[in-house]
């Protein structure tokens, strides 16, 4: 008996499996002469993820932050790696689980690129004492004019508005971490979309909060989500990530 053919999508069965929207966007830098190590410090991931886009479907959390980064490459606004980086990064979500809760992801306290973007965050003994590595952050980015956006971690029964109110934060609604301690983090300062107004908080003025507060960044991020009702008084911030960039 003849066996049949195997009708597959091999080179002779019928073209490429057709490519999800982060491989497309990605194909575009690509084509611009960048690398998939390019990608992947664009979006702050290692280059073994870009490609799975290509060859697993994933990416579907970085698709806002690539595409952001193509149109700003295309008008010729981003020119190098560290500016497209600069682009995509208010733009980069955490990945989701299957359950659709937001993946925790292993990353070092403080990471930075000179004159572009850094982050650090600190845990709740590291509060206690000041949190001092929180503060380079916010004075960088105030020097270079740029914009900062933080996650508070504490506990659920402190936060005093419903997570997914636009008052509390327009971006909420995505940012918002629940943990099995009965802690749940919110993030603020990120994009609520486009259109939605620009990303981040004014660095400078936080830093004016910062320095009123003897430079202790958690004290003052505790002050002002007290002050403007987000956070019980009292309540305890067990962990703040702090993120700064300059906009392109």
């Amino acid at each position: 008996m003849t066996p049949r053919r195997r009708r597959g999508l091999g080179r002779r069965g019928g073209g490429q499996p057709q490519r999800n929207e982060a491989a497309r966007l990605t194909q575009e830098l690509l084509n611009a002469g960048y690398t998939k190590k390019d990608v992947g410090e664009i979006i702050g991931r290692n280059p073994s993820l870009v490609s799975q886009f290509f060859t697993k479907g994933k990416g579907g959390a970085f698709v806002d932050a690539l595409r952001y980064a193509v149109q700003e490459m295309q008008v010729g606004a981003a020119t190098n790696v560290q500016e497209l980086k600069a682009v995509a990064q208010p733009y980069v979500t955490r990945r989701r689980t299957k359950a659709g809760k937001t993946a925790r992801v292993r990353t070092k306290d403080v990471v930075a690129t000179p004159g572009r973007s850094t982050m650090a965050r600190a845990a709740k003994q590291h509060i206690a004492s000041g949190a001092s590595r929180l503060r380079p952050v916010v004075e960088n980015t105030a020097a270079v004019q740029g914009r900062i956006a933080f996650t508070v971690r504490a506990k659920k029964r402190d936060f005093l508005i419903d997570s997914g109110r636009m008052r509390d934060s327009p971006g909420v609604r995505r940012n918002v971490v629940q943990r099995r301690d009965s802690t749940e983090e919110r993030a603020y300062g990120n994009s609520a979309g486009p259109g939605l107004g620009e990303a981040g908080f004014n660095a400078q003025e936080w830093k004016g909060r910062v320095d009123a507060h003897g430079g202790d960044v958690a004290a003052a991020v505790r002050d002002w989500m007290v002050s403007t009702g987000r956070l019980a008084p009292g309540a305890q911030i067990t962990h703040l990530e702090v993120r700064g960039w300059k906009p392109t």
